[in-house]
């Protein structure tokens, strides 16, 4: 009796005083929902729709807000002119990596894609520039990518027009695309090897030999062995599955709307025609093929909150202030669905980036890559390697649905922080 009276005060205590540091915390940041003792909002957040649950909070709490995941705070960023302020205006403040459990302990601040501070600034700059002398934005590169896609053709050739799941060679494709640039040799998509290295392509990737023996005995460098080798699985990693994905993706709108598909094909035999390979050059000659490119990333909305932020220092935001090291979340869905910048933004629509004349319209509201300081280092090879993929494909190919096209569903799967198209199959008809 008195150990559960004891308990019970106990317990009692412990509520209070997480309610009270709750309270404390809150006094500085955005508004936002009461947070319950120990779970905060995660009970108030749909986890299989995440973006629509920020959408609603923001219609209570405006463009800037808090939320509890857990007992630590997190301040959203929703909408264009939250977003833009904070990682471009402030964007040396909003440079930090949120917190991921997960990631944190098993990357220890290493690598490009999850670490901050004088870590990520050394690693970034060293993989850009590495990039860039293995031919990045260079024409280099831009065979690397034809020589791929040439042999992405050959292999869906020997679907010989059957139904099949494109998941697998379209994730080979891009793989063997940065195996191009570091390995600087390709696979065959059969390869043992090849295979065995996509299973385990999100583990630890020993790519580089030389560039820290230089900088072994160096207790400040940021060029360790562990370090590069996180940082090449970061490449390899995020280089080949969120264009995969896209891929996919693309592949299955294509399939839900053929007169795009036709649109894009008449492009294709008026700028390209039937004997030669499509060139990044084209591009500039296809205003409709652009439009649907950028529409088909706006519209499958590939990482809604991106990857969290956080602030690396007390950072004054509007008029709120918020601690060194809160987590920070961008809601790109907000900006890439804005009603003002893309009318009915819940349709897939090439028209939202193309004026009265036809011609491709940029759009500063276009982030599938985000935007600021931590903005995609492989961005222009992404783009590269969907334009010149899809645009071989349909040059060489008719997409046909195994299914009745109204059965065909394009509703993303939520899994993590990326959505990803539902499972379907696909008819490759030689042209």
């Amino acid at each position: 009796m008195v150990l559960g009276v004891f308990l019970g005060l106990l317990l009692t205590c412990l509520l209070l005083l997480s309610l009270w540091r709750q309270n404390s915390q809150r006094r500085n940041l955005p508004p936002g929902p009461t947070p319950l003792p120990i779970i905060g909002n995660i009970l108030q957040i749909d986890l299989k729709d995440i973006s629509k649950s920020l959408r609603n909070f923001s219609k209570v709490y405006g463009s800037v807000f808090t939320l509890y995941l857990g007992r630590k705070p997190a301040v959203v960023l929703h909408g264009y002119e939250a977003v833009k302020e904070a990682l471009i205006n402030h964007g040396e403040e909003f440079a930090g990596r949120g917190a991921i459990p997960v990631f944190d302990k098993l990357k220890k601040n290493c690598g490009l894609v999850f670490s901050s501070g004088r870590t990520w600034k050394e690693m970034r700059r060293f993989s850009l520039m590495t990039l860039r002398n293995f031919g990045m934005g260079k024409r280099s590169i831009e065979d690397r990518v034809q020589e791929e896609a040439r042999c992405l053709v050959d292999e869906l050739r020997k679907t010989n027009g059957m139904p099949c799941d494109p998941t697998f060679i379209l994730g080979c494709a891009p793989c063997n695309v940065i195996c191009s640039i570091v390995f600087q040799n390709r696979f065959d998509y059969k390869d043992q090897e090849f295979l065995t290295f996509i299973d385990i392509l999100n583990e630890n990737v020993a790519i580089l030999s030389s560039p820290w023996i230089q900088e072994k005995h160096n207790p400040k460098t940021e060029f360790t062995c562990e370090n590069l080798i996180f940082t090449a699985s970061d490449l390899f990693a995020a280089g080949t599955e969120t264009t995969s994905t896209t891929l996919r993706y693309s592949l299955l709108l294509l399939l839900k709307y053929p007169e795009v598909t036709a649109k894009v094909q008449e492009e294709i035999d008026h700028v390209i025609g039937r004997h030669r390979s499509p060139c990044m050059q084209d591009r500039n000659h296809m205003p409709y093929t652009d439009a649907v490119l950028h529409e088909i990333q706006r519209y499958i909305d590939l990482l809604p909150t991106s990857l969290p932020h956080a602030v690396t220092c007390d950072t004054k935001f509007r008029d709120y202030l918020i601690p060194k090291g809160t987590t920070v979340i961008a809601s790109l869905s907000s900006v890439l669905y804005d009603d003002k910048e893309f009318p009915n933004p819940e349709r897939f629509d090439p028209n939202h980036f193309l004026d009265e004349s036809g011609k491709f319209k940029k759009s500063d509201y276009f982030s599938p890559f985000s935007i600021g300081k931590r903005i995609c280092v492989g961005e222009g090879l992404a783009r590269a390697e969907l334009f010149l993929f899809l645009t071989t494909i349909l040059q060489n190919f008719n997409l046909k649905s195994p299914v009745d096209l109204k059965d065909l569903d394009t509703t993303p799967v939520a899994n993590g922080f990326v959505s990803v198209p539902p499972k379907f199959q696909i008819c490759f008809i030689p042209i």
